[in-house]
């Protein structure tokens, strides 16, 4: 079995350390802030996509972007927790299959954080944002990951908690689960899989007993 993991709202919180990046670019540039509760509705896209949902114009999106990136770098790991159960999930997930990240964050920081948090020699792969073209929800970083991994008669399964890793799990043909624990309600995640728990351990746990049962 290969299982594939999201990163911000699946096994980590970084609200604070992204809430705080969007302020602090907005205030280098002097522009007015838009609200916590706008930004969050955009987390798990790129950040390319989150500046120009928030209305920024095009020529000064990737200043902000690396304006973010920057500050982002420096408090990214005291900002960030792992959540509840993450760290069980994770370990348990590697006694009984193979495991990767797939995630819009840029890898480089991704990799550090889970380093950071000791889980990251659990992982084959990482995907992160400057490994593909076309980020999630398009099939190409879950197709990307799986280039490291002998793929012959496993079950592929993602593991999200936003629409996007849902939507990308389908068009990349594997099978997914939706987790309550991040940013998009049960209600969104219906929509795209019927397979939902609460959080990442409990999506292990499942697809654990689906292993033991195949034997």
């Amino acid at each position: 079995m290969i299982i594939l993991f999201d990163l911000d709202g699946t096994l980590i919180d970084s609200t604070e350390a992204i809430l705080e990046s969007f302020h602090n670019s907005f205030a280098v540039y002097d522009f007015s802030s838009p609200d916590d509760e706008q930004i969050k509705a955009l987390i798990g896209h790129p950040l390319d996509v989150m500046y120009r949902e928030l209305g920024m114009k095009e020529d000064m999106i990737w200043d902000f972007v690396n304006t973010y990136k920057e500050h982002y770098r420096k408090i990214s790991t005291q900002k960030t927790i792992l959540l509840q159960n993450a760290k069980e999930a994770v370990e348990s997930a590697a006694k009984f299959a193979s495991l990767g990240i797939v995630t819009t964050k840029t890898g480089k920081y991704s990799q550090v954080l889970m380093e950071h948090f000791g889980l990251m020699d659990k992982f084959d792969v990482l995907i992160g944002r400057e490994h593909v073209q076309n980020p999630k929800p398009h099939a190409e970083p879950i197709l990307r990951a799986l280039e490291s991994f002998d793929t012959n008669n496993k079950e592929i399964w993602m593991i999200g908690d936003t629409q996007l890793d849902l939507i990308s799990a389908k068009n990349a043909g594997i099978n997914s689960i939706g987790v309550l624990s991040g940013y998009d309600k049960k209600e969104t995640l219906k929509e795209f899989t019927n397979i939902i728990f609460r959080d990442s351990l409990d999506a292990v746990k499942y697809l654990e007993s689906r292993k033991s049962s195949h034997y």
